[in-house]
């Protein structure tokens, strides 16, 4: 159903696509598609939930390299993981830009993505640091997945560009946040 859904919404708009027509396209009656499935929010939180594990996979775990290098490459892996399915993606992004409300039924999934992702690349998940981090890699994140769906370089050089930029301010800020949280609670 995941697959049909994508392929599907690499051809039509997002919002043409019934669950009716992934249920017809992925050989499945309609109830069963329910029983897995209660709208097509839940079909993406279940595709984003596979290229989680896909990238995790993939994943160099280990402590070569910095935090920041490894989250680099593990999102860069994300965005190799999700490359068939940009046509898709860049249509399913298009119709949830103007329906913020459908867009927040995706919040937490994207929030428990990136947490994964910073898993994945070791860094400390403990604490209220964690949702600084999970919440900052979310802002860097957003901001990259919009400019990797207009960039069809095969080197991905604006997304590159983008997510390290995005990874140096970030670094700075919590470097600036957890120097403050030291001092109000030294």
């Amino acid at each position: 159903a995941v697959r049909a859904a994508l392929e599907l919404a690499a051809t039509h708009d997002w919002g043409d696509v019934t669950l009716a027509d992934i249920a017809r396209h992925a050989s499945l009656d309609l109830a069963d598609l329910r029983r897995e499935f209660s709208c097509k929010s839940d079909i993406l939180r279940a595709f984003q939930a596979e290229v989680d594990a896909e990238v995790l996979a993939k994943a160099k775990t280990g402590t070569e390299g910095s935090v920041r290098d490894r989250v680099f490459d593990v999102v860069m892996t994300r965005f190799e993981v999700m490359g068939p399915y940009k046509p898709a993606l860049k249509r399913i992004a298009c119709y949830l830009r103007c329906r913020p409300g459908e867009a927040s039924m995706l919040a937490c999934s994207t929030a428990a993505a990136q947490y994964w992702m910073l898993a994945g690349a070791g860094a400390k998940l403990d604490g209220a640091r964690a949702g600084i981090r999970v919440a900052g890699l979310t802002a860097i994140y957003s901001k990259a997945f919009k400019v990797w769906l207009e960039d069809d370089s095969p080197s991905l050089d604006k997304t590159m560009a983008t997510l390290d930029r995005g990874l140096s301010n970030g670094e700075r800020t919590l470097q600036r946040m957890e120097k403050a949280c030291d001092m109000l609670c030294g």
